[in-house]
């Protein structure tokens, strides 16, 4: 299965800030054991090349790690030489997506206007992240679907538990959920580990739920 399927299939990224060399294995494997498979890991983190590297040396094909916050071409080849598999951006940078495809890794830019989504798009984006999405929330999303149903949009910002859910009924492919799911701030204890592995149940259990609601939606109609 191609990654950009894999990435739709599951429907959730986690996105990771501030981890350390020490935890970024124990959280990445709490995350594949709760069913996600897909990581993002800020390129603001310190160390973040070595915990990219990290990562893919030690869990390989059990978890796809990609780059976020990517804002230059420089940056995106650093880390996908590192081991990143995807890039996201908060931006469309048309120099980044271009390197992104060049060295054969996924293309996640940035956008929010549709003006920018299709730009992002026709200049060859896997996927375009509507960024920040909570700002309009899911009827932004169902109203960009109608005009651009071929664009294949994920959702950051603001998602969590109570609404990812309502993103993925108005038609986001995916999520990437930052600190509602992983919150490096607290202490990576084991008990942190069980409550991670939990939530990244949940959240693949309400996507599918989501999409099941949508999908019998279409068959009533």
């Amino acid at each position: 299965m191609k990654l950009t399927d894999q990435i739709q299939d599951t429907g959730i990224v986690a996105v990771i800030r501030g981890a350390l060399p020490s935890n970024i294995v124990a959280i990445a494997k709490a995350l594949k054991n709760g069913g996600v498979k897909h990581i993002e890991i800020t390129v603001e983190t310190p160390r973040v090349l070595e915990l990219i590297e990290k990562v893919c040396s030690e869990l390989r094909d059990d978890i796809i790690v990609g780059a976020g916050t990517v804002l230059d071409p420089e940056t995106a080849r650093s880390a996908i030489m590192a081991g990143a598999k995807f890039i996201f951006s908060p931006t469309v940078n048309v120099e980044t997506i271009k390197l992104t495809k060049r060295y054969g890794a996924v293309s996640i830019p940035g956008a929010f206007t549709p003006t920018e989504i299709l730009t992002a798009y026709e200049n060859g984006a896997d996927f375009v992240k509507v960024f920040p999405a909570n700002v309009c929330g899911p009827q932004y999303i169902k109203n960009l679907h109608g005009p651009l149903p071929h664009i294949p949009l994920i959702v950051t910002g603001g998602i969590d538990l109570s609404n990812i859910g309502l993103y993925i009924k108005a038609g986001a492919v995916a999520a990437g959920i930052g600190s509602s799911l992983v919150d490096t701030k607290k202490p990576i204890t084991e008990n942190y580990l069980l409550e991670l592995e939990g939530k990244a149940n949940e959240c693949v259990s309400i996507v599918k739920a989501a999409r099941n609601s949508a999908s019998n939606l279409l068959i009533n109609k």
